[in-house]
This record gives C-alpha cells, sequence and structure tokens, in this order.
C-alpha cells in the first residue's frame, strides 16, 4: 500500500551533485506544477493512511488493558447455541472441519450444527455423506445445500437463519480449526445484554509452510493484535471478522440480517449493528487455527476480494455513520478502516508520476528534501515496519528480530497486491459488484492434493504481464536513478520490481504447473482407457 512512498525517494534523495542542488534554485513552469502538484496531492493522501498507523499503535498502547481477557460473569444455565458452517467446493477441508466441531464441549442438548454448503463439485456428496456418519453418532446436525448460489456466503448465513434454534451463532470457515472449548470460553461474554458479537484472533496451522505464508501471518497479525485490540480497546467501532466468532442472532435481526450487496458481509452487517448500539468484544487470549493461501494467486484473489469488498462497504455505510451520533472520533476512525485500498489506484498514479517528477525535482535541493519529503517518508514507511514489528513483538517476544528480516518481504508481498487490487477499487468505485470467489484451501494432510487433479485450476489472464510491465518499469526506474547517482533510491526500487515479478512468474508458473499436470493426467487417462 503506501509503502510504495518509499520509491519516492527517487527523486528526494541524491541530487545534491550540482552547486544549483544546494541552492535550490529552479523556477518552476506550468508543465512543473501540472507534475508536481498531483503527485504531492497522491503522497498527502498516503501520508493520512501512514500516519493512522501510527495513531493505531498509539491506540494499542493505550487501551490494551481495556481488551477483556476473561468473562465478567456466568450463565448460570447455558444457552442454546447454533454453530454455522459455510462452504463451497472445500473438499480437502470439510472432514477437519466437521471433526474439529464434533469435538466442541458443549452440551449436545444445547448444540445446533448446520452445514451451509453450495458447494457445486464433489463438496457436496462429501459433505453430505459425513454429515451422515455424524447424525449416525448422534450429533446434532443437518445439512443444507443450495443449487443457486444467490448471495454468496451472505445468503448462504440468511438462508440458514430460517431454521436456527440457537439464541447465539458460532460461525466458521471450512479452514478453520476451533478448539474444544471454543463455545464456553465465549459464550459468557454474552452475558452482557448489549454484547452483539465476541470476535477471536485467527492464528495459522500453515504459518511456516513457506514463505509467502509467513509474510501473510505477519500482515494478518497487524490486524488481529493491533488494530483490533486499539479500536476494541478505544471503544470504536470495529468488525467481526466472518469466522471464528459468535453472533448474538437478536443483534443480527436488529441489524438487518445478511446482506449481500458487498463482498464483506462480515464489515457490513458489522457496522449496521454498532450503529444501532450493538456492543462488540475482541478476545484475543481466544484463538482458532487457520490456513493461510499457500500459492500467490490465492493470496491475490483473497486480498482483493477483502479489499474490494470494504471499499463497497464505505461507499454504502459512510453516509449513514457520518450522519450518526457516534463521536467524531468513532467516525475518523470509521472513515479510515474502510478507506485505506484507495491506496492500491494511487500507488499506480504515482507510478505513472515518478519519472517526471524526478526530473522536474532534479534542483530541488537538500534542504527541500528534508523539509517536505522527510516527513512524507516517516509517515508512510516508517509507520509501515514499525506497525508490523511491533505486532510481531507481541506473538513472538523472544524471536522479534526475526521481523526486521521479514520487512523487505512484506514489503514486496504488498507490492504483488497493488495491481490485482487497484482494478478492484476500481471496479468499487464504479459500481461492479463482483462475485464471491473462494480462497483454495487443502489442510496440511491435503498437501499432497496440489499435485493432484486440482478443481481450482484457473487461468492466469492478463492480469500477470501487468505485472511484469511495472517489473521492467521499476527496473528502468533503477537505471535511471543510477544514472543520476541516486543510489540510496535504488533498495526501495528493487522491491518493488521483486514485487511485481514474484506475484506475475508465481501465478503463471502456477497455471503452467496445472497445465502440465492436466495433461500429464488426460495421456494416462487415455492409456488406461485402452
Amino acid at each position: 500500500m503506501a509503502f510504495l512512498l518509499a520509491s519516492s525517494l527517487t527523486d528526494q534523495v541524491v541530487r545534491s551533485i550540482s552547486d544549483e542542488t544546494f541552492t535550490g534554485i529552479h523556477t518552476l513552469g506550468w508543465f512543473d506544477w501540472a507534475i508536481l502538484v498531483p503527485y504531492f496531492t497522491v503522497l498527502l493522501i498516503l501520508s493520512i493512511y501512514g500516519l493512522h498507523r501510527f495513531e493505531v499503535v498509539r491506540m494499542f498502547f493505550k487501551y490494551r488493558k481495556n481488551v477483556p481477557t476473561h468473562a465478567p460473569e456466568q450463565f448460570e444455565k447455558l444457552p442454546r447455541v447454533t454453530v454455522q458452517l459455510p462452504l463451497y467446493n472445500e473438499r480437502y477441508v470439510v472432514a477437519q472441519l466437521l471433526d474439529a466441531i464434533s469435538k466442541l464441549d458443549y452440551p449436545r442438548e444445547l448444540l445446533q450444527i448446520q452445514v451451509l454448503d453450495d458447494s457445486t463439485d464433489e463438496t457436496h456428496q462429501l459433505a453430505e455423506s459425513l454429515v451422515a456418519q455424524y447424525n449416525a453418532q448422534g450429533f446434532p446436525i443437518e445439512y443444507v445445500h443450495r443449487t443457486n448460489r444467490y448471495g454468496f456466503k451472505a445468503g448462504a448465513l440468511q438462508a440458514g437463519l430460517a431454521t436456527v434454534t440457537g439464541e447465539f451463532i458460532a460461525i466458521f470457515d471450512a479452514d478453520f480449526v476451533p478448539q474444544p472449548d471454543f463455545l464456553k470460553r465465549t459464550i459468557h461474554y454474552f452475558t452482557d445484554p448489549k454484547v452483539g458479537v465476541v470476535q477471536t484472533r485467527w492464528t495459522y496451522q500453515n504459518r511456516n509452510q513457506n514463505l509467502l505464508t509467513e509474510v501473510q501471518a505477519v500482515m494478518l497479525d497487524g490486524h488481529f493484535i493491533m488494530e483490533q485490540a486499539a479500536r476494541c480497546g478505544g471503544r470504536l467501532f470495529f468488525n467481526f471478522n466472518g469466522t471464528a466468532g459468535v453472533l448474538r442472532r437478536a443483534m443480527i435481526d436488529d441489524a438487518g440480517g445478511w446482506q449481500h450487496d458487498t463482498l464483506v458481509e462480515d464489515a457490513d452487517l458489522s457496522y449496521r449493528a454498532q450503529l444501532k448500539g450493538w456492543r462488540f468484544v475482541y478476545v484475543p487470549s481466544i484463538e482458532c487455527l487457520s490456513e493461510l493461501p499457500v500459492e500467490m494467486r490465492g493470496f491475490q484473489m483473497q486480498q482483493s476480494r477483502w479489499a474490494k469488498g470494504l471499499m463497497q462497504a464505505g461507499i454504502k455505510l459512510l453516509p449513514s455513520i457520518m450522519r450518526s451520533n457516534a463521536r467524531w472520533r468513532v467516525k475518523l476512525e470509521a472513515f479510515l478502516h474502510l478507506t485505506p485500498n484507495i491506496s492500491y489506484p494511487l500507488i499506480i498514479v504515482m507510478s505513472a508520476l515518478l519519472v517526471p517528477a524526478m526530473v522536474v525535482r532534479f534542483y530541488a535541493g537538500w534542504f527541500q528534501m528534508m523539509v517536505v519529503d522527510g516527513p512524507l517518508i516517516i509517515a508512510n514507511f516508517w509507520s509501515l515496519w514499525l506497525f508490523y514489528i511491533l505486532a510481531y513483538r507481541e506473538v513472538f517476544p523472544n524471536n522479534w528480530k526475526r521481523s526486521i528480516f521479514l520487512m523487505p518481504v512484506l514489503s514486496a508481498a504488498g507490492v504483488a497486491l497493488t495491481a490485482i487490487n487497484a482494478k478492484t477499487v476500481i471496479e468499487a468505485l464504479i459500481g461492479d459488484k463482483g462475485s464471491w470467489t473462494p480462497t483454495p484451501k487443502y489442510s496440511l494432510q491435503g498437501k499432497a492434493a496440489m499435485r493432484g487433479p486440482a478443481q481450482y485450476r484457473y487461468r492466469a489472464g492478463w492480469l500477470p504481464f501487468v505485472e511484469i510491465a511495472l517489473g521492467i518499469v521499476y527496473i528502468l526506474f533503477g537505471a535511471y536513478a543510477v544514472d543520476t547517482y541516486n543510489f540510496f533510491a535504488l533498495p526501495f526500487l528493487a522491491i518493488f520490481a521483486a514485487g511485481f515479478f514474484w506475484a506475475a512468474f508465481s501465478v503463471l508458473g502456477s497455471e503452467a504447473r496445472a497445465l502440465l499436470r492436466f495433461q500429464r493426467e488426460r495421456r494416462l487417462a487415455l492409456v488406461s482407457a485402452r
């Protein structure tokens, strides 16, 4: 995101070769201003979100003591709970999910389990068979299969409400593995009748599977460790994350139910409910294992869906939020939470303006760079690394120095999202609703499935070639930096080139491997048929 601002060092640091550079004397014409005004406007907008990261860090340390660690009271009699399990083509993880749900330590007579399956592949038969087996063993589990996918995940959850018997609803996506005591540890927070949601912290069973999964875990830790705790502790609006949480049925109904006009039905419902006065609780001490995408394409699909959906939610909800009686700090935080992905198209604008700005500002001088550009760099680049390093330190206090090594890789992974997220954010701005695309999941036991006949096969399309072009552009920027003795900018330009190439060649490589597998299996099938 805003870490692209680091590349602005290309035109900001080592221009002090000539005497004119030190004097800063240079007359700007209309063309110069036509470049510099949008250039610094983009930098300023991105700096606002960078400064917000500093504010989140400040709020985290100020309000972390307000984040609950245990329920203040206990139910004398446990309430009835429904567990909803939305599925869509999740054949590699459905058995793992149902096994974990069957181990939940909660009275069976107070439990209802709904498998809400929209699958169009063999997951349908597998899930239905597994549900029948658990039903025969006495588990209160039911199977609901839809064929139209109306409303996607939100539509499945809303349809499931028609037969829900629980006062509270726990939701788990297919790749989540709750601990047996999950319900007993979360349910007692609802002794406060104003509490509508209890959200727990995601952890990752394949965190160390490869460098991409490790970096994703750091990114998500920034959200779950820093942001959620800061917002909850500061009594600001924050969102249910769509899974690994428990919701009060009355809250869902009061807020207008699950709606599918955005791709982030969880954030949409969260803000509508909090505008109604419901209180949300975040409990980071309760963890729920999940699976991270193991390939670049899955990572991009997931992140672009979240980016587009959050922008859609902002367009939908911000007018109501701004008209509400909420405190101004709540409104400001909501705005900054729902709109940060505007950074991605702005980064593309930055890429277009970078070389002209470098040329125009050749005679800028070190003093101007220190006064004007220095604060912008600190606001964006330093805030990003500080934010994630501190989050990493909270998770691994004895090994936090590894996070410093991971920061360039994390920055490159963020660059890898730029093109696809810019595309989806622009689609959201022009009203393109899009469709809910699942993230491929394999489970730890399903690693072999990645080498088998994958139904998650996709075509890369034109995006990787755009990313290759952008990578080449940043190599050319680097050559220009060398030519103008701007060596300090080279590491940052290298991160951007590496990020775009990483994205492009990872996706193209996955597509090529999938095609080779398909062709090999087809040949084997023809041979066996003879």
